[in-house]
């Protein structure tokens, strides 16, 4: 087995990215990020994911005035520092985001990612359950991942 083989590829979905960027989304995360750490993954994150989590930063700015420096400095740290691996995503990635959609399944930043994920082998680490039941019922490839098999 070859050392690409048996390194887990992870492709982080925005709630996943958030923390670094100094938004709190809750314990589940947190622990499923631990998880994840302790496993020596290959991470990756997608622009996709921070266009969202400029959104959440937008949605949030006014309970938290310290929160734009906290968000300057981990957006440096997920972007520059090396640790976290962009995916590129090519018109094969977009056209099966958009098939997904018109199969029903609005989120078109899941769909990115979701696409992402089984088009460049990787992992997609996330807790949205109607994603994961979206596949379930089209019968579509399973590369999600939750904090949850990360403790097994």
């Amino acid at each position: 087995m070859s050392n690409r083989e048996a390194t887990l590829r992870v492709l982080l979905d925005t709630s996943f990215i958030l923390p670094s960027l100094g938004i709190d989304v809750g314990e589940k995360v947190s622990k499923g990020l631990r998880l994840l750490a302790a496993k020596a993954p290959e991470i990756h994150y997608s622009s996709f994911s921070i266009l969202e989590s400029l959104w959440v930063l937008a949605r949030t700015i006014e309970d938290a005035p310290s929160q734009p420096e906290s968000f300057r400095i981990g957006l440096r740290s997920v972007m520059e520092s090396g640790r976290y691996r962009r995916v590129n995503e090519d018109s094969k990635i977009m056209n099966e985001a958009f098939r997904l959609y018109k199969l029903g399944h609005k989120d078109m930043i899941d769909n990115i990612l979701y696409a992402s994920s089984t088009q460049l082998d990787l992992r997609l680490l996330t807790l949205d359950n109607d994603l994961k039941s979206f596949i379930q019922t089209k019968e579509l490839r399973d590369t999600l991942l939750s904090p949850d098999q990360l403790a097994s």
